[in-house]
């Protein structure tokens, strides 16, 4: 890289010189070796920043402007903040010397100015960082750009896109940086409770959609926005950093410490490993990832996980001027309409080959190189920086923001890519100088010549070597993907002291609320309550942290708050009114799953603690001897391949990480928050517990009602009175109420209370009886909603897949990004309880399951880009029907929550040898599952197929598709989903796929061929089974024609079916015209 102050290779470039709001200062006659001293360096270094940066700093707010030319009053919130590391990065480097002349002053606090003054322009918009805590969209969010002398908002959200998570993450990550260095940048209680309700905005990057860094969102460039892998990256990176950390720097007290919620950092690591190495649905990379993998942020812990996304950026953006945003980015093309904000459809097509290139980002890569002590890299991109920069009059680099194809050389460089010259943006409409360039090649020129060092400019550590990563502690996951092999502290906690001796005749030793004093015992919601004074202040108008749940990650911590020691116990054991509390068998198994998933996420120092919470309740009747079993399995020291140590309360806690929540220090005229703790059930003295005799699961009769719904739907409403008052069927009362319910509403009087009541009693009576049927049947009249729903499907969402909720054959409601849980009960009850009312609440079972089982193993939904509910559950149902065999099979409705779970896990798992292929295309295509590159092949076949696809009604044409999209994105392959969406028989829907495989394998290997029209895929499976009919009858006369012997037919082999499905696709393809081919293998000479 040609140093700052280097005169560059001729020809010479030069731009002339803006006007300077800073006077620059004397340079001081030093002595001078015969080579150039350390003083010399940095004057060097000091008169280009402060040409190149300083010189365009606000006097009044200390922001930058995106463009230096006078008419520009725009400054953007990222690129201000890479112009105050500059500034910070060169103080750095001064204080090596004794007497710096005032400059690591003045540089500091050139620094310390934009920081506040990003600072003052968000503390103004304090009403929309409340408004985006309850609601975070894209009309209710922190501007990104404002006013560069004012600080006012510029652009309205319908003019632009102000929803970027990586800005005000970007902002959070230098402010802790710069802190940690010693500057003081923030001053008081006000601006302390302000960051941290930033940062429960940043807290939920993982499920909101946002512009990205470039400010477009998708990348077709239409309104919409996206989940971005750079912006939940830079979240990951900010709540690391600031969790934990005092904003006063050394001169802090308590109250001056920022809060990170331990479990919403693990959703974004999670959510940032399931999305890369891509960058979004639409951007299978970008550039934006850089600064995300690695300075500033070093979000990814997986070295592998680094590489690989490293190594496609490279692949993909790498041109000889830089690198490209992303594939077919318009921005600043010479055919980008620079009047209209959005583009048409198909247009990014235009942009492909001629992106503009961006020498911005081989300066990241050089840094990075630094960084990872990798001379190489660096070596590499200075020499592929250096012909690309051009010298200001001073004789200071300048660094184009880009390079261009101009209009007349478009043709010749789309017909020979890398051919044609690009022309920098210098002398166009984005001005002389590109700030952000000129900041960040300032910081890696100060890294390349050794006047600072990366932990100078990284004092918290985001980037740790990897033979360090062991010695370095950390508050969250920079300790790499280093196996994990913590021991889980389990204190097993009775609800009484009968209890207590009554486990004790067991062998298994507990404690009580009251034996553990003065340690107190909370459910999480109490503990929720206590959050929800961090960070209020009445003149912003902040309410503090939303109501939110603790995961199991935060309740494996313990508390001082307001004086007293607390421990919580984990969101399993809290009481629900949703009936799958009341299956002790799925207790268990999120018992083990909750420790399952605390082993494997727990990175901080200090042990996890686990209350294990055992009410009465749990050991009635057959509860009693899986919960036995369990309780025995942690005396031994493992449960379920995790490592435990029981152990009384009072001794755990040495081991345990202490949280101080002192933010509830409270004025003394203020009302102290009243708090519940868990309290011991207070029994009458000596009494015992009774072991109820064993409830085996009902029997199917018991389920089945004694009446014939149609036969009561129109009855009177006093006969139905009537035969409710004489029935002692639980699933037939159910029945009559859910008509009275409908017909009359839920407060209309019976014998027994209104309506809801008299359902409400059912569905108790019915849990404790264990009628699952009616259990489910009386929920879903009562529109009862599981906990944890929404976090659920976004579980499924950041995995890259979509969810549909709806009843299998019928309409479906597809979710693409997270909702609230009203709207998913909206859904689920509009979509299901028409056709069966006990749907509404299995399907939420489902969710709940599906989204526990995607986080923890998501190689069992590989190949499934869809999640859709409804199919899934007509999986579960087919799957009982070949258990079965030739007898009944079992319903699923009347099967418990534990069973049901376990089903799903059979059926999701890769299809078992020595099943019927019948049976397999059925369960594989009710689970809409696909083979490995099967969208790929989709893409090379819509190449080839001018008019596009046709099956079940639904067109795939090739164009707008292939102008639009490339064929890695995931929005390709969702729309691929799309078309597929209207087949009803999952085994046919099967041999669709089958079919779409071999017209790519035929169209492969006869390159001369391609449709003619469009191809009819039905038509070609109709053939197929016409002909594999005809075959049959030849062989067996006394066959009869069934399309079921086709789908239980092997796909390879003589007659297997893909050779039927060969022959219909030659014959399509035979019938239409060949293609000239330059090289026909058929020509003799």
């Amino acid at each position: 890289m040609a140093s700052s102050g280097d005169v560059m290779p001729k020809p010479s470039r030069t731009l002339s010189r803006a006007g300077s709001v800073y006077e620059p200062l004397k340079i001081i006659d030093l002595p001078r070796a015969d080579h150039e001293n350390l003083w010399d360096k940095l004057d060097r270094y000091y008169r280009a920043v402060k040409s190149t940066v300083l010189s365009y700093q606000s006097p009044t707010t200390g922001l930058f402007p995106i463009k230096i030319h006078s008419d520009c009053h725009e400054a953007k919130v990222r690129d201000s903040l890479y112009c105050a590391a500059s500034a910070w990065a060169l103080a750095l480097a001064y204080r090596r010397i004794d007497d710096d002349k005032g400059r690591t002053h003045e540089l500091e606090h050139c620094a310390i100015k934009c920081m506040r003054g990003i600072l003052y322009c968000y503390m103004r918009q304090a009403d929309k960082v409340e408004q985006f805590k309850q609601d975070p969209s894209p009309s209710k969010c922190l501007h990104s750009v404002f006013n560069v002398n004012t600080g006012d908002e510029i652009c309205g959200y319908n003019a632009y896109g102000h929803l970027q998570i990586d800005a005000v993450s970007l902002f959070l990550l230098y402010l802790v940086e710069m802190i940690s260095s010693g500057l003081q940048i923030i001053y008081n209680t006000d601006e302390v409770s302000f960051i941290q309700n930033l940062v429960f905005c940043v807290e939920r990057a993982y499920r909101v959609p946002d512009f990205g860094m470039w400010e477009r969102g998708s990348k077709y460039n239409n309104g919409s926005t996206e989940l971005h892998s750079s912006s939940v990256g830079l979240a990951k990176a900010a709540l690391e950093a600031i969790n934990g950390f005092n904003l006063f720097g050394n001169q802090g007290c308590s109250w001056s410490v920022i809060f990170v919620d331990f479990d919403a950092h693990n959703r974004n690591r999670q959510t940032l490993c399931s999305l890369l190495p891509r960058e979004s649905r639409s951007h299978n990379t970008d550039a934006a990832l850089l600064p995300c993998i690695s300075y500033p942020a070093f979000a990814v812990d997986d070295d592998a996980l680094f590489s690989q996304t490293l190594d496609k950026i490279v692949r993909k953006l790498k041109g000889k001027y830089g690198f490209k945003r992303y594939l077919r980015d318009g921005y600043r093309t010479s055919l980008e309409d620079p009047k209209r904000r959005y583009y048409k459809p198909a247009e990014i097509k235009l942009f492909d080959g001629i992106e503009c290139e961006f020498p911005l980002f081989s300066i990241f890569m050089i840094i990075d190189g630094v960084f990872r002590g990798n001379s190489e890299q660096v070596k590499e991109y200075q020499e592929h920086l250096t012909p690309l920069l051009f010298q200001s009059f001073e004789g200071h680099a300048v660094i184009p923001k880009y390079y261009y194809v101009p209009a007349d050389f478009i043709e010749a460089e789309k017909k020979n890519p890398g051919s044609q010259k690009r022309f920098p943006s210098n002398c166009g409409r984005d001005g002389k100088m590109f700030l952000w360039g000129q900041a960040l090649y300032i910081i890696a020129k100060l890294l390349v010549d050794g006047l600072i060092s990366p932990k100078d400019i990284d004092p918290v550590h985001r980037y740790i070597p990897p033979e360090d990563q062991r010695n370095v502690s950390m508050r969250y996951s920079n300790q790499g993907p280093l196996e994990n092999d913590v021991v889980v502290h389990v204190a097993l906690i009775a609800e009484s002291q009968r209890l207590q001796v009554f486990l004790n005749t067991y062998g298994i030793q507990t404690q009580t609320p009251q034996q553990v004093e003065p340690i107190q015992i909370w459910p999480q919601q109490e503990l929720v309550k206590a959050y929800l004074h961090l960070g209020i202040n009445d003149k912003l108008g902040l309410s503090g942290r939303p109501n939110r749940p603790i995961g199991c990650l935060g309740t494996s911590k313990i508390y001082r708050i307001l004086g007293k020691t607390v421990v919580c116990y984990p969101i399993v054991f809290d009481l629900s009114d949703f009936y799958m509390s009341q299956d002790v068998m799925l207790l268990i198994d999120d018992i083990k799953n909750a420790l399952q998933f605390i082993k494997q996420y727990w990175k901080m120092h200090g042990r996890p603690l686990f209350l294990v919470l055992i009410r009465e309740d749990n050991i009635r009747g057959s509860r009693f001897n899986p919960v036995l079993d369990m309780l025995a399995s942690f005396k031994k020291g493992t449960v379920g391949g995790v490592k435990v140590h029981v152990d009384r309360l009072q001794t755990l806690i040495s081991g345990a990480i202490v949280e101080q929540l002192d933010f509830l220090r409270l004025n003394e005229n203020e009302e102290l928050p009243e708090f519940k703790s868990f309290e011991e059930l207070e029994l009458p003295k000596h009494s015992k517990v009774k072991r109820q005799s064993s409830t085996p699961n009902a029997s199917e009769l018991e389920q089945q009602p004694e009446i014939n719904v149609n036969e009561w739907r129109h009855a009177p409403t006093h006969e139905i009175l009537q035969k409710l008052k004489d029935c002692d069927c639980l699933a037939s009362q159910a029945i009559l109420l859910g008509i009275l319910l409908k017909r009359e509403g839920p407060h209309f009087l019976t014998r027994d209370g209104t309506v809801s009541d008299h359902l409400e009693r059912i569905y108790r009576r019915a849990g404790s009886k264990k009628l699952w049927s009616v259990v489910r049947y009386a929920a879903s009249l009562l529109g009862k909603l599981v906990d944890s729903l929404a976090p659920s499907i976004t579980n499924v969402l950041v995995q890259g897949k979509q969810v549909t909720l709806g009843v299998f054959g019928h309409g479906e409601e597809v979710i693409s990004n997270p909702l609230s849980p009203g709207v998913i009960k909206d859904i689920i009850y509009k979509k299901c309880s028409s056709h069966d009312e006990r749907e509404a609440v299995l399907q939420q079972e489902l969710v709940i399951h599906i989204g526990w089982i995607i986080s923890n193993n998501p190689e069992l939904f590989s190949g499934m880009l869809k999640t859709r509910i409804g199919w899934i559950l007509h999986a579960m149902k087919h799957e009982l029907k070949i258990h079965a065999g030739d007898m009944p099979s079992r319903d699923l409705y009347q099967m418990s929550p534990s069973e049901v779970k376990q089903l799903l896990l059979d059926v999701l798992q890769p299809q078992q040898q020595g099943r019927s292929w019948l049976n397999r295309r059925q369960i594989d295509g009710a689970l809409n599952r696909t083979p490995t590159g099967f969208y790929d092949r989709v893409w090379q076949i819509l190449e080839r197929t001018p008019n596009g696809l046709m099956v079940a009604g639904k067109h795939l044409p090739q164009q707008p598709t292939l102008s639009d999209m490339t064929m890695y994105e995931m929005n390709f392959s969702l729309l691929v989903e799309d078309t597929l969406q209207n087949i009803v028989q999952p085994e046919y829907r099967q041999i669709i796929v089958e079919l779409l495989m071999v017209v790519s394998i035929v169209l492969e290997r006869n390159p001369e061929l391609e449709f003619q029209d469009k191809v009819d895929l039905d038509k070609l499976v109709k053939q197929a089974f016409t002909d594999f009919h005809k075959d049959r009858h030849l062989m067996d006369s006394t066959y009869k024609q069934d399309d079921v012997f086709f789908y239980n037919t092997p796909p390879l082999g003589k007659r297997g079916t893909c050779s039927y499905l060969t022959k219909a696709v030659m014959n399509e393809l035979l019938e239409g015209d060949v293609k000239p081919s330059t090289d026909d293998p058929c020509t003799v000479s």
